[in-house]
């Protein structure tokens, strides 16, 4: 009989038969089952699972297709997916270098840096961009997935003539426009393109050897398809060039090399604390909490664990980074669809892996 439930029972029959009374072992059978319906459903095309404890690799895994067509299988360590805002982590730890060398003063104001920006009814600072607390407008219509070829100074003629949506400092809004402005900043400062200073500060001494700057037209043997979802199925997304917003969501890694990223901090191997905590703590706007730091989501699971890290979804990729602190527990999930509303059973294959330890 090839009844899917029957399948689906032969599977923990089979799973409980191997693990037994092992409930640590019983969490992983369970993710994974999980992470394997969500291909078998047809809910995503692709997704690599890194989870590192300790150090450790406790859960590591490919599932479905870097491409529908040629049915290639999903390498953590080697496939590389776009990580959309995943990357605006990467770009924070290049500014916290600049930082702490003393090239840019997150206080100072951007016009500073980038004299020719048009000047605003208010002035904002280095630190409310990269907190999305500047008044920068976000996408409208077809700028989420723009195919054009601009550098990063080019690109701010996107938005660079608009207002700015409230004053400085009094409200939080999320964009990646921001981060452009962040990285202009720092080439401007620093004297070197953002994309090189962001190798030689962040990848190369952190080993993030597959984790590049996405290029049009460059070729990438390891990079998955990426797609699209409609009421119909997957299609193959449309052509979009992420490489002016580099700093917000241009990247292309591995799961293997953002659990790394992430496991960096746990080492204490990326900058000294005092720089690392501004970026990794929440502004607070009239008295209230954004859950944001300075290129970091910081916030707490519905448990109430303490995370930083990102979520990402953009043109052809999809992506989930948590850093837990207390656990010493980290999640990196990269899926090659945009946006495939997973997010809810994402939760759950995390807190099944958060929650195997106290329950075995």
């Amino acid at each position: 009989m090839n009844n899917p439930i029957t399948r689906y029972l032969k599977r923990i029959f089979l799973t409980k038969k191997i693990i037994g009374k092992d409930t640590s072992l019983q969490g992983l059978a369970q993710a994974d089952e999980l992470l394997q319906r969500l291909v078998s459903q047809k809910k995503i095309p692709g997704l690599a699972i890194t989870v590192l404890e300790d150090g450790k690799t406790i859960f590591q895994k490919g599932y479905g297709y870097t491409s529908l067509e040629t049915k290639k299988i999903i390498d953590p360590a080697n496939t590389q997916f776009r990580i959309a805002s995943v990357s605006k982590p990467i770009a924070a730890i290049a500014l916290a270098h600049m930082v702490a060398d003393g090239v840019i003063d997150l206080d100072a104001s951007f016009f500073n840096y980038v004299p020719y920006y048009p000047q605003k009814e208010w002035d904002f600072t280095i630190r409310q961009l990269a907190s999305h607390t500047a008044g920068i407008r976000g996408y409208k219509g077809i700028e989420y997935g723009l195919n054009k070829d601009y550098s990063i100074k080019e690109s701010i003629s996107i938005f660079k003539d608009d207002p700015l949506l409230f004053k400085p400092g009094t409200d939080y809004l999320y964009n990646s426009f921001d981060w452009v402005l962040v990285s202009l900043a720092m080439q401007e400062a620093g004297g070197l393109p953002f994309e090189e200073y962001v190798v030689e500060k962040v990848l190369q001494p952190l080993h993030l050897k597959n984790t590049v700057a996405e290029v049009k037209g460059a070729n990438y043997p390891n990079v998955t398809s990426f797609y699209s979802k409609n009421r119909l199925g997957f299609r193959e997304a449309v052509p979009v060039n992420n490489y002016y917003k580099l700093a917000g969501g241009g990247f292309l890694s591995t799961a293997v090399d953002i659990a790394n990223f992430g496991q960096a901090f746990l080492d204490k191997r990326v900058l000294q604390e005092s720089i690392l905590k501004q970026f990794i703590t929440t502004e607070v706007i009239n008295n209230k909490p954004t859950y944001y730091g300075l290129g970091w989501q910081v916030s707490q699971d519905k448990a109430g664990r303490d995370y930083f890290g990102h979520v990402g979804n953009g043109i052809g990729g999809y992506s989930n980074f948590y850093v837990y602190p207390n656990e010493q527990l980290v999640f990196s999930i990269l899926v090659n669809c945009t946006n495939p509303k997973i997010q809810e059973e994402l939760d759950e294959v995390i807190s099944i892996l958060m929650n195997r330890k106290r329950n075995a």
